[in-house]
C-alpha cells in the first residue's frame, strides 16, 4: 500500500507509516527500499541523496536502516500518544533517546549567494544510516518543539488509527481526510438515522 500524507507535518505522516485499518497492520516502510521512497515523497530526501545512500548501504544496510526507522516510528508513536494530552509530564528518558539520535547528525555551513546576497546556510551530510536516522529525529524534535500538543490527534474515524495536526482556524478537525474518514462518518451517520426513523 502507498503511504499516506495527511498528517500536516514530517513526523507525523512518519507515524502514519503504520496503521491498522480494520484491526490489521499495514506497514510501508516493510524495506529499505520503501523507507527511501518514503524520505523522497516526504521532501525529507532528493533522489540523488537516496541513490548515493543506495549504492553506500547496499539492500542489506537500507533494510537495516529501514528495521530501526520502524522501531523508532512505534516508539515516538508510544511517545507522542501520552505527550499530546500531557506534555507537561516527565519525559527525560524520551528526551535522552531522541537527543541521542540528534548527535549523529552531521552538518556543515556552506555559503551561498541567492539575489546578490550572500547567506551562511546549513546543510545536512547524508551519507549513512545515522545520518537518515538523524534526520528522522530532527522531524520529531521540531514537532515536539514547534507544535501545540493538544492540536495533534488521532483521527475520529471508526476503524482509522491515523494522526495528523489539526491546523484548521477552530481547531474542531475530527478526521484524518475529509473526503474519506469524514465521508464515511456521514454516511454512517445519515444511515443511523434512517434505520431510526
Amino acid at each position: 500500500m502507498e503511504p499516506l500524507f495527511v498528517g500536516g507535518h514530517p513526523a507525523i505522516d512518519f507515524l502514519n507509516t503504520s496503521f491498522f485499518p480494520r484491526g490489521e497492520r499495514v506497514e510501508t516502510l516493510g524495506d529499505g527500499e520503501a523507507f527511501l521512497e518514503w524520505l523522497i515523497r516526504a521532501d525529507l530526501l532528493s533522489e540523488s541523496a537516496a541513490a548515493s545512500l543506495k549504492r553506500a548501504l547496499g539492500v542489506r544496510g537500507l533494510d537495516a536502516v529501514a528495521a530501526e526507522a520502524r522501531a523508532i516510528r512505534d516508539w515516538t508513536s508510544n511517545w507522542i500518544s501520552r505527550w499530546s494530552p500531557a506534555p507537561d509530564e516527565d519525559y527525560r528518558p524520551e528526551l535522552r533517546r531522541l537527543n541521542g539520535l540528534l548527535r549523529k547528525a552531521r552538518y556543515h555551513r556552506e555559503l551561498v549567494s541567492k539575489k546578490g546576497r550572500w547567506q551562511l546556510i546549513d546543510r545536512r551530510d547524508i551519507e549513512s544510516g545515522e545520518d537518515v536516522l538523524a534526520l528522522l529525529a530532527m522531524q520529531i524534535g521540531l514537532l515536539v518543539t514547534s507544535e501545540d500538543p493538544t492540536l495533534i490527534k488521532r483521527c475520529a474515524g471508526k476503524e482509522c488509527t491515523l494522526w495528523f495536526l489539526d491546523r484548521t482556524k477552530a481547531h474542531r478537525r475530527l478526521f484524518c481526510s475529509a473526503t474519506v474518514c469524514g465521508n464515511r462518518a456521514k454516511v454512517a451517520a445519515f444511515r443511523a438515522r434512517q434505520r431510526d426513523a
